[in-house]
């Protein structure tokens, strides 16, 4: 089943998918409605969380946050815990999606490497490029990757310790050998390995980006795609941005 050619929109410009054609246009508009939605999703608070470990425990938390190299995990209940954050695989917010439906598998969407160039426009295009044709992933996907983790920006860092273009977590990048995170050749090598690894393990992209999204650990426990709206919702974003519409139910 061949792929389809839509048309994909992304917050910092457009990309056109068709007939091998690629376009992308950086847009002062999209910027500034994609300020305006950070700007407004900070002020809604702190959400509870997840706390997945990378011995494969589990903690719902009040919240976590990254203070120098330590985690500080808030408890339910009361109190603190400190925790190096290297121990930490993920954290995500403990929040059950509504929309209950499959997430399909995505068996029309080769995500294999294929050589294909991308559009000199593209931001850290060159650097995507190379980081894909190591890890032998499609380029695409790893741009689509890219864009809902950072949004292209090479010192995005979010409150638990994701860091650069492909938000890796202390633990995750020390894994995959990155020394210094906010350099956006290292960084996009260690996503891009280890998105690898994880479409190695599951043998599947839909349950790959949940791992890297909510980890491992999280996917075997829950035997598919866990409930916490974040991580589906940053599924559906991939496979859409990558895969358009093509899908076949599992």
């Amino acid at each position: 089943m061949e792929r389809t050619s839509p048309q994909l929109k992304f917050s910092v410009g457009v990309f056109v998918r068709e007939n091998n054609a690629r376009e992308f246009e950086i847009t002062t508009l999209l910027r500034i409605a994609v300020a305006l939605m950070i700007a407004i999703g900070f002020s809604t608070g702190v959400d509870a969380k997840i706390v997945s470990f990378t011995d494969g425990r589990v903690l719902k938390a009040e919240d976590a946050y990254l203070e120098g190299e330590t985690i500080v995990i808030e408890l339910r209940g009361g109190g603190t815990m400190r925790v190096p954050a290297n121990r930490v695989d993920r954290v995500i917010a403990d929040e059950v999606d509504e929309d209950t439906s499959p997430i399909p598998e995505f068996k029309g969407c080769p995500w294999a490497w294929d050589g294909e160039e991308l559009p000199t426009e593209m931001p850290y295009g060159v650097e995507i490029l190379a980081a894909a044709r190591k890890a032998q992933i499609h380029p695409w996907l790893l741009v689509a990757v890219v864009r809902a983790e950072s949004n292209f920006d090479p010192g995005a860092v979010s409150r638990a310790g994701a860091a650069g273009l492909t938000q890796l977590m202390p633990a995750t990048a020390a894994a995959q050998g990155v020394t210094e995170v906010f350099d956006p050749v290292q960084n996009l090598r260690g996503g891009a390995s280890y998105l690898r690894a994880m479409l190695d393990r599951f043998d599947s992209l839909t349950l790959a980006l949940a791992a890297y999204n909510a980890g491992p650990t999280t996917v075997d426990r829950y035997e598919g795609v866990p409930p916490y709206r974040e991580t589906r919702q940053y599924v559906r974003k991939v496979t859409k941005w990558f895969c358009g519409e093509t899908s076949e139910s599992s």
